[in-house]
């Protein structure tokens, strides 16, 4: 297969993807201490970028802040809008050592940004100055990852063409270290009841305020071993669990909540982009039918490269 679909096995990479997983909590930590909050905590996240993932623009004194995970050359880049910038070479070494050379990098350029030092939806949650326990990082797989990233990126964002309602953006949320995209109906959603380790349940409820279809990629670990391509509906629908949806090795994880693609069956098909597609939209349909979403009005066609949707 080409390099758009490479090789992810959760097993070779697990302890890299685990310390990369705190190291971008870090840096997303930055953007939760300097940027007023957005719907559904969207201003926290991370975006795929030409060379891996990158933070929005921030604002501190004046300046705009940028930082950027560099899969290809293995670095992190810290830039500003008056010219001047930092790199951290990435290579295996303690989310401690990460942390505290991340914020004197910060304190240089003049950002002295106290960020909240506790993982988010981790189990065995350890403060990142005392984590001396991860500490892998190969570059190789870092790398791979990101490919994926990008590929998924490219088939979400064509996905969330088709949607005239309330629509995310395609983002990295690195608390829960997946790429997603949600859909939402418009409606408001029983209160949701919290219990996500390591995180507030006010952020909880906020995020789940109203009705979603949301789907995304997540590497894996806990309850799945390998990577997989999910979609889920909050609150779920009666009978979505044993809903039939496409393509065939899709499955409902009742342990998720959610039905899961797993990654190498779409990279081993003869049109993988298709057979994601098929995936996002089936899934989708059974949320918004099973629900009664008032497609009609949230829908329309999928997007064209110049061309404006018509509108009568």
């Amino acid at each position: 297969m080409s390099d758009e679909w490479p090789e992810l096995p959760y097993s070779a990479w697990k302890d890299t993807c685990a310390t990369l997983q705190l190291w971008t909590q870090i840096v997303g930590k930055t953007r939760l201490a300097l940027t007023p909050w957005v719907n559904h905590s969207w201003h926290v996240t991370l975006m795929v970028s030409a060379r891996g993932l990158v933070t929005p623009i921030m604002h501190a004194g004046g300046r705009g802040l940028q930082v950027e995970f560099d899969f290809i050359d293995h670095a992190l880049d810290i830039r500003t809008s008056d010219g001047q910038s930092r790199r951290l070479m990435l290579r295996p070494m303690t989310v401690a050592e990460f942390y505290v050379k991340y914020l004197a990098l910060l304190s240089g350029l003049g950002f002295d940004v106290t960020i909240d030092g506790s993982p988010n939806e981790t189990a065995d949650a350890v403060l990142f100055r005392d984590d001396h326990t991860h500490a892998s990082y190969d570059p190789e797989f870092a790398a791979r990852f990101w490919r994926v990233l990008l590929t998924s990126h490219d088939g979400f964002a064509y996905f969330r063409t088709a949607f005239l309602g309330k629509v995310s953006p395609v983002h990295f949320f690195w608390g829960s270290f997946d790429l997603a995209v949600t859909r939402f109906s418009g409606r408001r959603a029983p209160l949701h009841p919290g219990g996500v380790p390591h995180l507030p349940d006010a952020v909880v409820r906020e995020a789940y305020s109203h009705e979603v279809s949301s789907a995304g990629f997540w590497p894996g670990g806990g309850a799945i071993d390998y990577p997989a391509f999910y979609s889920y509906a909050y609150p779920a629908p009666d009978g979505f669990a044993k809903a039939r949806v496409r393509p065939g090795e899709a499955l409902f994880s009742a342990e998720l909540g959610e039905f899961i693609l797993p990654y190498d069956a779409v990279r081993a098909a003869p049109d993988p982009r298709a057979h994601l597609m098929e995936f996002l939209q089936s899934t989708y349909d059974a949320a918004a039918d099973l629900a009664g979403w008032d497609r009609a009005n949230l829908e329309c066609g999928l997007g064209e490269c110049g061309k404006p949707r018509v509108v009568g």
